[in-house]
């Protein structure tokens, strides 16, 4: 049997080239080796503020962009996180075993809790309990991640192992599966990882050809090998050269650099038409699917009963292992 895939992604806006490379482009390639489970973690992006009338278009536009990128749901289940309400109530029941300081010492809450003072929640600090309810409700044996997010990896490792020890041996405990690839880092601050909180640091998958073209113009560069070693902003193009643009000419550009004869405008050039002409059939297809909300959100719709049925099994042996007894109807 094929070990199980299991990965999520926040409905906070349009995907941009980052998620592309560093997460939803390996999601496409696992679909077709490991029973593969993804979901829309529409109750994740609910932990900072949020408009709630844009929530439901921004699901629809998730959804349509992954499959528009190669997802396909008669390969993966592919599935919207509210929809299983059986993800809350593994939480909660996670939330009553996992430590207040485990949930301290998470990086990711030191580093929002700390732009949000004054106005932190509870959700805030929880977020890594439901991440790992989403994760061992399937049995995942694999979770694909960057390096950046090991550490909430281990604590759902940690919460399993506690569960597991206090009421026998249920969930398997999730393997970081490390992405593979380089990090892409911000158009105008090679320093930082590309962000949509940071303007201009990033192209959505769905950006029109000018503007790609504008942003790469206008990307930091650098003035050379520094050290023996290319500086970021220069390292950052070629990344996403790899990424979009045909091997022998990523190749073609290194040797340039190497030798000292590289004209920048000629790799920003090249490098964007690469990326509008990877891009094309991708906003086409979204733009298709968005075209008839109905279907979409049947397909959508149909991956929810799939990933519901694998939880309501779940739950229904977790309740019993942790003595509850009632029936469930």
């Amino acid at each position: 049997m094929a070990k199980k895939v299991f990965s999520g992604i926040q409905p906070t806006g349009e995907v941009h080239v980052g998620n592309y490379v560093g997460a939803i482009r390996n999601w496409i390639k696992l679909q077709d080796t490991y029973e593969s489970i993804y979901c829309v973690v529409d109750y994740h992006s609910i932990t900072i503020p949020y408009d709630a009338k844009l929530l439901p278009q921004r699901v629809l536009d998730l959804g349509a962009t992954l499959m528009a990128c190669g997802l396909d749901p008669e390969k993966a289940i592919l599935f919207v996180q509210s929809s299983v309400p059986e993800h809350t109530e593994l939480t909660w029941l996670l939330t009553t075993i996992t430590s207040i300081g485990s949930l301290e010492r998470m990086t990711q809450f030191k580093d929002k809790s700390s732009r949000q003072k004054g106005n932190i929640f509870a959700g805030l600090m929880s977020y890594p309990i439901l991440q790992t309810a989403d994760i061992i409700m399937y049995k995942a044996d694999l979770v694909p991640v960057g390096e950046d997010q090991v550490q909430h990896l281990e604590l759902a490792r940690e919460i399993t192992r506690r569960f597991n020890t206090s009421f026998g041996q249920y969930f398997p405990e999730p393997q970081p599966l490390l992405t593979s690839g380089a990090k892409v880092m911000a158009l105008n601050d090679p320093t930082a990882k590309m962000s949509k909180s940071i303007e201009g640091s990033y192209i959505t998958l769905t950006e029109d050809p000018d503007s790609i073209r504008k942003k790469i113009r206008r990307a930091v560069t650098d003035p050379g090998p520094q050290g023996g070693e290319m500086g970021p902003g220069v390292n950052n193009l070629f990344v996403l050269l790899e990424a979009f643009a045909p091997a022998d000419l990523t190749e073609q550009f290194r040797d340039d650099y190497s030798q000292g004869k590289l004209r920048y405008s000629d790799l920003k050039n090249t490098l964007a038409e690469a990326i509008v002409e990877y891009t094309e059939p991708i906003r086409e297809r979204r733009s298709e699917l968005l075209g008839k909300p109905a279907e979409l959100k049947e397909i959508l719709a149909v991956g929810g009963d799939k990933a519901r049925k694998q939880a309501r099994e779940t739950i229904r042996d977790v309740r019993e292992m942790m003595g509850f007894q009632m029936p469930v109807r």
